[in-house]
């Protein structure tokens, strides 16, 4: 039997991430693990405890999952909205919230044989609409297959909707190549509907002038110039199987935005996003590309209006350029706090896009 008098075991200090809670039992097991967080202001968190996560997904894992917290997840239930994860004052402030956040469905386009549908809303910058600048673009394709298996990708369809969620430019596009799957399931296409479709190089020339505001194409400052921000899903596929080439810092990815990713940093596709986030539905049969960059551009525009307050940052200039900016020994002395306020994203968070500074950090 031990003895009263025996010594009490020391209890260990244990380092505590002021970001996502996480703790450790060495203070360089803590810089180690700030490094590689990238925690932020930007990131997503819980709305009750503040807890920061990868992505939204992981927010509401954090809040509905078996091993949840029993506040977060009372408080949510009670007063949190399930698209944007706000936890707000009251029951009657929710049902309120909930109407705006909610949106209601785009009318899909249909797959009636028009013809190339556009508008001078998409040709000059310096006009406005509505009383502000037409600075975003969404875009969005459709493919049809070519090749002996139909498995080469060809665009048929594209469309180009601006940030009221006007029609800039919608129409069908020749392909170059002989289509051999038209994928009627998903597109709606038929041979009639590329028989006097647009040739790809006039969609070329007509997209590259939208985005480019009909300026010379060439090198887009980092602040984007006159240039145009271009939101899709996978936009990138996009480009390419309309051959043509956009700066990548000007691109704003649905598929590829680290809050609106699985927890393993894995795209969702943009059907699930809408549902998730905007509470509707789209491509339950035939897929539209006036519905899908609407949706793109709902999406980007709910991520790009977050408020988040910035750190402020004292005293210390180095801070912004993040941990290698700082010998190990000078880490070793911060306090979690301050390992915190010089730790920076590692994507650029929309938000900044509503500012003149483009750069990336946190």
């Amino acid at each position: 039997m031990a003895s009263d008098t025996d010594p009490q075991k020391p209890q260990t200090h244990r380092h505590k991430c002021p970001a996502c809670y996480k703790k450790f039992n060495r203070k360089l097991h803590l810089i180690e693990h700030m490094k590689i967080s990238y925690h932020s202001v930007h990131q997503p968190r819980c709305w009750v405890c503040q807890k920061h996560c990868k992505s939204f997904e992981s927010v509401r894992e954090h809040i509905n999952n078996p091993l949840s917290k029993t506040k977060c997840s009372k408080f949510f239930a009670e007063r949190g909205c399930t698209h944007c994860l706000r936890v707000l004052d009251s029951s009657s402030y929710l049902d309120e919230h909930k109407k705006m956040c909610r949106i209601i469905a785009p009318v899909p386009l249909g797959t009636k044989i028009t013809p190339c549908m556009e508008s001078n809303a998409g040709s000059i910058m310096d006009e406005t609409q509505n009383g502000k600048v037409q600075r975003v673009i969404a875009m969005d394709c459709e493919m049809v297959g070519g090749g002996s298996d139909g498995s080469i990708d060809l665009c048929s369809r594209v469309c180009l909707v601006d940030e009221d969620e006007n029609i800039i430019l919608h129409t069908y596009v020749q392909p170059q190549i002989p289509v051999t799957n038209y994928r009627y399931e998903v597109t709606g296409l038929t041979e009639d509907h590329l028989k006097d479709a647009m040739p790809l190089n006039e969609v070329q020339d007509k997209i590259t002038k939208i985005l480019y505001n009909g300026k010379s194409v060439g090198s887009i400052p980092p602040d984007g110039g006159m240039a145009r921000l271009l939101v899709g899903h996978g936009i990138r596929h996009d480009l390419d199987c309309l051959r043509m080439k956009y700066p990548g810092h000007m691109q704003r990815d649905t598929a590829k935005y680290h809050p609106l990713m699985k927890t393993n940093l894995v795209s969702h596709s943009l059907k699930h996003l809408t549902k998730t986030y905007l509470g509707y539905d789209i491509q339950s049969g035939i897929h539209d590309p006036y519905e899908d960059s609407i949706s793109m551009m709902r999406l980007y525009k709910r991520m790009r209006d977050q408020d988040h307050e910035q750190v402020v940052r004292l005293g210390d200039g180095k801070a912004k350029c993040g941990f290698d900016s700082f010998r190990s020994t000078e880490l070793d002395k911060k306090t979690p706090d301050e390992l915190y306020e010089i730790s920076v994203s590692d994507y650029k968070c929309w938000c900044l896009d509503l500012s003149k500074d483009c750069n990336r950090g946190s």
